[in-house]
């Protein structure tokens, strides 16, 4: 323990403490002892004084100013141990300095500047590693030619260099490599035998020695497509001296291939057997050959991360388009890594080399390794910015590293962790160096000395306690500050507040004069008076997430200060460009500029707004003519309105210190005038100072007087050469063309925030005499800035693709104010012309449409061609015919017409996604117009991307291009604003007229911003369903909502008798402005159907309450859904003594309120007081009136309203209760509101009715009490609760007042759904979980715990813990476990309260089946390597792409599940349940399984195929087992619910066996109901899964079927999708599991099937589709290219398909991706038609890997319908995949929910010779919402296809003593056999 007044530390380096508190913050962590103090954070001290009426623990000068005695502190220090100059003669890579100590306290936070030095051609070490394959054969060839090249490659990247050389290919065994003698001596010919790894060439720099040895080597050879090069990585990275390997270079490892390749887990399912997990040692012999091969499995991609990264090796891989994807995602694990897109034959490797070596370079980054858990690191570089070291080789470039120690991590303080945890050397180095600055770092967590030496039975303590560190520590049953308190005694004095009427304000019991809160994470202060939640906040974040709630306000982190912690108290947001401050024309405050030029367009940073920037000399030319030389078109009057005067100055401001500086030339005299424009001196000024050089610059005078002489001289000559007639000749003095055109700057700068369109004006100017006409033709091109190499520029698009052309033709027509204004006649008139016009000429290209969004403009700078119209329009065509409509639309624009259309020559713009061309014209007498670029942007857009305009001709007039290009760099910046629509789809009625869509904006920074909005045709057109609209939204700063309005058409009499099909069309947002992005719907589409939803009235209030002398009583009603149509409902008033009104109310279209006005004056009679009744009926059709149909009105005289109003109520005339007022809810805990009201004279009582919001009233409970408040309790938590409360009294019950409405609080969540383990290896496991049944609020993130246990379930080893803090993502691969260990794996949720119980569950892999290996997908889930060490959450990582990988287990492990629960290998599924006793999670897991019943005497061959499902609960988890007879030709099915007593035994009916089914389902039931195969048959055997061998070759495989005796056996069937032979290979060995196929067709599509066999019979198929593609020999189409590549191609069919009704016309169907897509998923194509004939086939294209539904409307009840899904790919598409579908009307009662309830299912078969049904019935009783939101509603969906036979079925539902029965008969045709 130290009392440090006066020390300090002194160090030779800049060091800053950046301990900045604005809060008390040692205040805030409340702590209860000296130590406790100490380790609260920085500056915070502890007085120990036996007498000190202040809080003890403070900051230090807080202690001081209240004249402590005796100050406990502690000071951190900080030492240099090495620090050497960087020594830049040296030509190695170095850090300054080199090691440092550094003690912190828990939060404190302390920097230095690093130093950092790259030569500028360093030493490297450039290691290649080769694929050897066969079909690696040319590029080996290339890269022995290119021995010289590639030491010229070197030379010039470094000046002390080596290269080596490395092969690999893989692994010597099946089924990777082909093991007959013949093939292992020479797998092809003039080849090596196959191998792994072979280190050739170990690093060396004399490249004689590399090229002699290289010209060796000859290829090799393998069997499946990928390769085994991450042993060799491995290898080479480890085995650092075989390699050679130098410590202070940089070290480059090229890895060249055309396979994928294999991973870990791959090696496990060899058929030699398991291999061991990989022991990432060194493996070489002496001649460099890798041994342990066939030994131990392949690396991890984690493990390669953490290889490559502890020796500083850098990997480039060069990898060819066939496995061009899969690096694509590996290449992302890598902090820096580069991927090169090669070749066929290798041949531009070196330029990868290259481009890679600079691409390094370029972006280095500064990383820290080895960092202690307690540690956190941050670098930034010296100038400010990020951790890019932006440093030039052969500088020393500097960057600051900022070392924080953390105040708690893993739930935990700091100092309550291991000590391993909080001190270490931690490693800051760039990533490509060797070389490390490295610091000692310590948190300290210092105790008191005073702590130790307690004075026992202390007096001060009353001899009941002892005295530590000045206060008192109680003896059990004492307490209090003193220890005078007894424990027994309870008292409440001291516990209230002023202005209190409760102790510890409700919220917590008082002990002993101290309120000790209920919950202290929720409550604080000396009364518990705080909320912890209530706090200011600030983007929705309490204190901005920046801080903690202490005693009512926020107690800020460091560097943040405001009342909610919003305001950061750097200035680096202020920063402009150049760096300064608000561009020094404001000040920053909060984090923000406040500019002093408010008035001017200024952005964040007070720089000028760009866009206006631009604009400001030609807006300011013709003013700045008149005033200073009274020259110009606005001489004379108009120039007085000018709205700035110039000021003429001698010399202007230099250009840096001005906006902008402008020069024009005069027309009139030719002299050129210069003038500048800058902010306005005075800061209330709104326009720009203008100041005007007084001298022109003009040409030299002409000597007029020679004119006359020199025209004589010339007629003289000209006689004399006509005297000489063969010398005749016109002799004319050439003139020299000075006029010149070009763009006015080289490059513009733009931030896509500030951008407030999707062009930019970019000025062209000309130069020399304007005396005729230019036209300049121009191009643009997007993304110049990306290479060749690029992988975006590797793709190429499909030239088919219909994409949008956009144009701009200016019209010979001058441009009015209606022409803006879409709906006005002369713009639909005019649209109408130049559709027509352009749809004649553009009919010539084929594959074009007609072109839409047709609009007009202006545009300014177009010289003298301001005022004409500019249209501007969209042509749809294939993108391969761009250059015929450029082509095209040039040579109309020439001619000046398009058809009959005018158009102005000279002017004209095409473009594409990527580029553009045009033309502008600078008429006569004109120096400047605009060139209209498009910026093509896009949310895939790089960070920063470049445009190159182009100046490319002038085919009109006589000026030479002068600045040809301009570049265009637009840097993209975080979002400010979010667009989108609320929801996918809308669905609005003809009969509403106008479709109300709104669009929604998310705030991130508030600001003005814009969206363009446009419609798109689908099946509903343009001027015949609805009225197109188009154009731009602007929302000013706080708006939040914008409605687009659609008019929608009423069909023709044509249209309504033969078109039938659903009208849709489509509303896009595209184009944010101003820092804003779209969100998730841009893009919804809208259904409009023929008849509207209906409309729901009701009263706003349940009571109404006005004076005898109102004049008038408005009382208002409501309508909810259905606001589109008009609606109307009647009104009458009853049980008044005197009024007898009644009345109709109309709503019309998009009114949601109206009011019933009363007069109550219409009568001649007196008003008196009184109470009477209001009713609404006879609502107009398709609408209702629904809950409050009554409203009670109360009138009461002057005196009684004042009362009402401002005292306790009285009752009626009548003697009823009027409802009670002012009723206040508050939440006091998650499961407990509390209400408080005005109590009422004459009440007996009350009564409070309260329910969950969203159910109907009818079900609320209802809680009497005798005081005018109540606490309700048990609720739910984070839940909506409304409520009502009425007093009574003898006469009876009051009126109920008006809703009150309140949520409870957060709670912990509960425990994870059960965990599942997908086994991909003996050491890799996926783990998934689902979601908390009772989240409890909103879930923020996900813990992951793992321990190693042994038989007693006790911990053998240390425990790993990962945070996942993405909720969406419940899904972990761990990968590196320990071979056969038993670990516990533990899973908990958490939300803003805390953390919730946790899920655990225990597994062996060892024990579990395996994947089959398969080519590699890497997922997109978290991967963590288990024995990445203290470093594992560094390896915390996810794939860019969403992807399911084909590799995964077909039958999980799933905790706390029976093995009857886990059938088929199917995972459960979350849906839910509401209503009965609560919301009920239920889990559902389904399969499809097709059988065939053996014949029996007298009936015929039967085949069946049934759904099986099963069903979990809280009460318990049991399949529905369908036991199936046959017995006769009738099938009859009855279905049972009965109370759970009931269920005991079978019942015997008709000598029929039924299966009863028991279990307690709480709270919720489902009518899922499932079949099982005949006892002993095997089920349908679980996944298959496909492994391409070759390209003719293939591996087959799947998993063991569940089947109750044992399986004796397989068969597997396949012949050609397309039909043709079906072979059959039958399997007798029950533990094979898969089957190696050969002699397939390449490029041939096979239907796979697989059945499994045991005693009793073979069980039902598994299907499967599969092709190989490959590059095929064009001699022979049946035979592959030796050593070609080949790939599994076109998508395998999409997953089961899934049918939601969601009217009787309509149904939503969905299915899943396909489970391997083979390539990039590009949509969808459903097609329905009717089962049996009739109607259209309808077909339907789903855009996008995304969309996986579909809602298809206008369909009619009880007709069967067939769907087909198919999945498309670039390859092509897939096998479809088929659902049949009836939605039929279903009557009777709804089955209810039970707190305990039961199933039975009966079955009887009676089927006829020659049977054949396919039949699967789904029924749900109540509405309930599926795991994806949908709502089912109560009709039954059947799907079938054609049965023989007559079935009945019967649903028989028992609910609290009602019964309905629902009886359905379909008759089905009977077919001969």
């Amino acid at each position: 323990m130290r009392n440090c007044r006066t020390d300090s530390v002194y160090i030779t380096i800049d060091l800053t403490s950046l301990t900045l508190f604005p809060e008390n913050h040692c205040l805030a962590s409340r702590a209860t002892s000296c130590s406790a103090c100490l380790q609260a954070g920085p500056g915070c001290a502890y007085c120990p004084d036996e007498v000190f009426p202040y809080d003890r623990c403070d900051l230090l000068r807080n202690l001081e100013s209240h004249d402590c005695q005796q100050v406990v502190y502690v000071k951190s220090k900080v030492s240099m141990q090495q620090n050497l100059k960087i020594d830049t003669s040296r030509n190695s890579a170095q850090v300054a300095p080199q090691r440092m100590m550094m003690t912190l306290l828990p939060g404190e936070e302390k920097q230095v500047v690093m130093e950092v030095f790259e030569p500028g051609r360093g030493p490297l070490d450039l290691y290649i590693l080769m694929d050897f394959s066969n079909s690696m054969s040319d590029d080996l060839d290339n890269l022995k030619r290119m021995g010289d090249e590639l030491a010229q490659l070197v030379g010039t990247l470094s000046d002390d260099y080596t290269i080596g050389f490395g092969k690999f290919v893989d692994k010597v065994i099946e089924p990777q490599t082909d093991m007959r003698p013949s093939k292992l001596a020479q797998p092809w010919p003039n080849s090596e035998p196959p191998f792994s790894f072979q280190h050739v060439i170990t690093l060396t720099s004399n490249i004689n020695t590399f090229r002699q040895i290289l010209q060796k080597e000859k290829i090799s050879g393998n069997l499946d497509a990928p390769e085994g090069g991450f042993d060799a990585i491995l290898q080479a990275a480890v085995c650092q001296s075989q390699i050679g390997w130098r410590k202070d270079s940089t070290h480059l490892l090229v890895f060249s291939t055309e396979s994928a390749f294999h991973y870990e887990a791959d090696g496990v399912n060899v058929l030699a057997g398991v291999l061991n997990r990989n022991d990432e040692a060194c493996h070489l012999n002496p001649t460099g050959s890798y041994t342990h091969a066939t030994q131990q499995d392949y690396p991890s991609v984690p493990t390669l991360v953490r290889i490559l990264m502890k020796h500083n090796i850098i990997p480039i891989f060069a990898i060819t388009n066939h496995s061009l994807s899969y690096y694509e995602k590996l290449v992302h694990y890598f902090p820096i890594a580069e991927l090169g897109v090669l070749t066929d034959d290798s041949s531009n490797i070196l330029h990868i080399i290259k481009t890679a070596f600079e691409s390094i370079r370029s972006k280095i980054s500064i990383q820290t390794e080895n960092r202690p858990k307690a540690i956190n690191t941050q670098i930034f570089s010296a100038a400010g910015g990020g951790a890019d070291l932006k440093i030039q080789p052969g500088q020393i470039g500097n960057v600051t590293v900022v070392v924080s120690a953390k105040t708690e991590f893993n739930d935990k303080h700091v100092c309550s962790q291991p000590e391993s945890d909080r001190k270490g050397v931690l490693r800051v180095k760039p990533t490509t160096f060797s070389s490390a600055f490295e610091i000692d770092t310590t948190v300290l967590c210092e105790t008191c000395d005073c702590e130790k030496n307690p004075i026992v039975k202390a007096a001060r303590c009353n001899g009941n306690g002892n005295l530590v560190c000045g206060t008192c520590s109680c003896y059990d049953k004492w307490m209090g500050p003193f220890c005078n308190c007894s424990s027994q005694v309870q008292s409440d004095a001291g516990c209230i507040g002023p202005g209190m009427k409760e102790p510890c304000s409700g919220r917590g019991d008082c002990v002993c004069g101290t309120c000790i809160c209920h919950n202290p994470s929720q409550y604080d202060g000396p009364f518990c008076q705080y909320d912890k939640s209530q706090c200011q906040r600030y983007g929705g974040f309490l204190c901005n997430d920046r801080g903690r709630c202490f005693l009512g306000r926020c107690a800020c982190e460091s560097g943040w200060t405001g009342d909610a912690c919003e305001c950061p108290l750097s200035n680096v947001t202020c920063l402009d460009n150049k760096g300064t401050l608000c561009n020094g024309r404001g000040v920053c405050k909060c984090g923000r500029c406040e500019c002093e030029y408010s008035g001017l367009g200024l952005g964040a940073t007070c720089e000028p707004n760009f866009q206006a920037q631009l604009g400001m000399c030609e807006s300011k030319k013709s003013c700045v003519q008149c005033q200073a030389w009274k020259t110009g078109e606005m001489k004379g009057d108009k120039c007085k309105d000018c709205p700035f005067k110039v000021v003429m100055v001698d010399e202007l401001k230099d250009r840096d210190k001005v906006i902008e500086t402008c020069e024009y030339r005069d027309e009139e005299d030719d002299c050129t005038y210069y003038y500048t424009v800058d902010f306005p001196p005075n800061p209330t000024d709104k326009e720009h100072e203008v100041q005007v050089l007084k001298k022109k610059d003009c040409p030299p005078g002409g000597f007029l007087w020679l004119i006359p002489l020199i025209m004589f001289l010339m007629l003289l000559l000209g006689l004399l050469l006509l005297c000489c007639w063969k010398y005749c000749a016109c002799c004319k003095v050439p003139t020299h063309n000075r006029r010149m055109v070009g763009f006015k700057e080289d490059h513009y700068m733009l931030r896509q925030s500030l951008l407030t369109s999707d062009h930019l004006d970019t000025p062209l100017v000309r130069t020399g005499p304007p005396k005729s006409t230019d036209v300049v033709r121009w191009k643009v091109r997007d993304n110049v800035h990306r290479p060749p190499s690029h992988p975006q520029n590797q793709i190429q698009p499909n030239p088919k693709e219909i994409i949008d052309f956009p144009l701009s033709l200016r019209l010979n027509r001058q441009f009015s104010d209606e022409l803006s204004r879409p709906e006005t006649r002369d713009a639909q008139g005019l649209r109408q012309e130049v559709e027509d016009n352009l749809n004649d000429v553009f009919k010539r290209i084929p594959g074009a449409h007609f072109v839409q969004k047709t609009r007009f403009r202006t545009q300014r700078n177009a010289g003298k061609r301001q005022n004409n119209t500019i249209v501007d329009t969209v042509l749809s065509a294939p993108r391969s015919s761009y250059n015929d409509i450029a082509s095209l639309t040039d040579k109309q624009v020439q001619v000046g017409n398009f058809s009959n259309l005018r158009v102005v020559p000279g002017y004209y713009t095409v473009a594409t996604d990527r580029e553009a061309t045009g033309a502008v014209e600078l008429q006569e007498g004109v120096e400047s117009v605009d060139v209209r670029v498009p910026l093509f942007i896009k949310d895939e857009d790089d960070p920063k991307k470049q445009l190159l305009v182009e100046a490319i001709d002038v085919p009109v007039g006589i000026a030479k291009i002068g600045k040809r290009f301009v570049n265009i760099t637009v840097i993209k910046e975080n979002a400010k604003s979010i667009f989108t629509f609320l929801q996918p789809s809308y669905t609005f009625s003809r009969q509403d007229g106008v479709a109300n869509i709104p669009i929604n904006r998310e705030i991130v920074e508030d600001g003005r911003t814009q969206v363009t909005y446009s419609s798109r045709d689908l099946t509903a057109k343009d001027r015949k369903d609805y009225v197109s609209v188009d154009g731009d939204l602007t929302y000013a700063p706080g708006e939040t909502q914008k409605m687009v309005q659609v008019k929608l058409l009423q069909p023709s009499e044509t249209d309504t008798l033969l078109d039938k099909q659903p009208k849709q069309f489509v509303l896009d947002l595209s184009n944010p402005r101003q820092g804003a992005k779209l969100g998730r719907y841009p893009r919804t589409t809208i259904n409009i159907t023929d008849k509207p939803d209906p409309s729901v009235m009701m009263f706003k209030n349940s009571t109404q309450t006005f004076s005898v002398s109102d004049p008038v009583y408005n009382i208002p009603v409501i309508r909810t859904p259905g606001q589109e149509s008009p609606s109307t409902v009647n009104w009458r008033i009853r049980n008044s003594s005197r009024l007898n009104q009644n009345g109709q109310l109309k709503f019309a279209p998009g009114e949601t309120e109206k009011n019933i006005a009363i007069n109550p004056h219409s009568l001649q009679s007196p008003v008196k007081p009184e109470t009477f009744e209001l009713e609404l009926f006879d609502p107009s059709p398709n609408s209702s009136v629904k809950d409050r149909k009554t409203t009670q009105v109360h009138i009461v005289d002057r005196g009684d309203t004042m009362q009402f109003v401002g005292a306790p109520l009285m009752s009626s005339p009548s003697g009823r209760l009027q409802p009670p007022t002012n009723i206040e809810a508050s939440p006091v805990g998650p499961k407990n509101i509390r209400l408080n009201w005005k109590p009422q004279t004459g009440a007996r009582g009350y009564k409070v009715k309260y329910w969950i919001y969203g159910d109907p009233e009818a079900d609320a409970q209802v809680v009497d009490v005798k005081n005018p408040q109540a606490e309700l309790t048990n609720l739910y938590p984070y839940c909506d609760y409304e409520m009502r409360v009425c007093a009574y009294n003898a006469q009876g019950d009051g009126g109920y007042s008006d809703i009150v409405q309140c949520q409870t609080l957060e709670d912990v969540p509960s425990e994870p759904g059960r965990l599942a383990f997908n086994v991909i290896g003996p050491t890799v496991t996926q783990l998934s979980w689902a979601e908390p049944a009772e989240p409890n609020g909103v879930i923020t993130e996900y813990e992951v715990v793992y321990t190693p246990i042994n038989e007693d379930s006790k911990p053998i080893g240390p425990s790993k813990k990962v945070k996942i803090d993405n909720p969406k993502k419940r899904m972990l691969l761990i990968e590196n476990l320990q071979p056969s260990q038993t670990y516990c794996y533990k899973v908990r949720a958490s939300n803003k309260v805390g953390w919730g119980p946790y899920r655990d569950a225990t597994i062996n892999l060892a024990t579990q089946p395996h994947r089959p290996m398969s080519i590699p997908i890497i997922p997109d889930i978290p991967i963590v390597d288990a024995e990445a060490g203290e470093e594992y959450d560094s390896y915390l990582m996810y794939s860019n792409e969403v992807l399911r990988s084909p590799t995964a287990s077909g039958r999980p492990s799933v905790s706390d599940l029976t093995e009857e629960q886990l059938i088929n290998g199917k995972w459960d599924q979350k849906f839910l349940f509401p209503g009965g006793s609560g919301s009920l999670t239920r889990n559902i897991s389904t399969s499809s399984t097709s059988y065939s019943l053996s014949p029996r005497p007298g009936v015929g061959n039967q085949t069946m195929e049934t759904t099986t499902t099963y069903i979990s609960g809280k009460g318990g988890s049991l399949p529905r087992r369908h036991e199936i007879q046959t017995s006769g030709g009738l099938h009859t099915e009855d279905v049972i619910l009965r109370k759970r007593s009931e269920n005991k035994t079978y019942f015997d009916n008709d000598g029929i066996r039924d299966s009863i089914v028991m279990g307690d389902l709480t709270g919720g039931f489902s009518d899922f109901l499932n079949s099982r195969l005949t006892r002993g048959v095997p089920e349908t055997p679980s996944r298959l899964v496909f492994s391409a061998l070759g390209p003719t070759a293939l591996k087959v495989s799947w998993q063991e079927p569940h089947c109750e005796n044992p399986v004796l056996g397989y068969c597997v069937l396949y012949q050609l999708l397309n039909g043709g032979e079906t072979k059959r290979v039958d399997i007798t060995n029950p533990a094979q599991n898969s089957v190696v196929v050969q002699d397939l067709l390449p490029n041939q599509s096979y239907l796979f099937k697989v059945k499994a066999q045991s005693q009793e019979g073979w069980g039902p198929e598994r299907e499967g589709v599969i092709t190989i593609e490959s590059t095929v020999d064009p001699k022979s189409p049946l035979s592959p290219v030796p050593g070609s590549s080949f790939t599994l191609s076109t998508p395998s069919a999409p997953g089961p398909l899934v049918f939601t009704a969601l009217s009787p016309e309509t149904l939503q169907l969905s299915w899943d991706k396909p489970r391997k897509p083979n390539g990039e998923i590009l949509g969808y194509v459903v097609t329905c038609e009717q089962l049996h004939g009739g109607g259209d086939i309808r077909s339907f294209q789903v855009s996008g890997n995304a969309a996986t539904s579909l809602t298809v409307s206008d369909l009619s009840e009880n007709v069967p319908y067939k769907f087909k899904v198919q999945a498309q790919t670039t390859q092509g598409f897939g096998p479809e995949r088929e659902g049949i579908i009836t939605i039929e009307s279903q009557d009777g009662g709804s089955m209810g929910q039970y707190s305990s309830s039961s199933l039975m299912r009966r079955e009887v078969f009676n089927l006829p010779t020659q049977t054949s049904t396919h039949t699967s019935h789904t029924m749900f009783s109540e509405p309930f919402v599926t795991s994806d939101g949908m709502m089912m509603s109560s009709r039954q969906i059947t799907q079938h296809v054609e049965t023989s036979g007559s079935m009945t079925r019967q649903v028989e539902m028992v609910q609290r003593g009602v019964t309905s029965t629902v009886t359905k008969r379909v008759e089905k045709q009977y077919y001969e056999a």
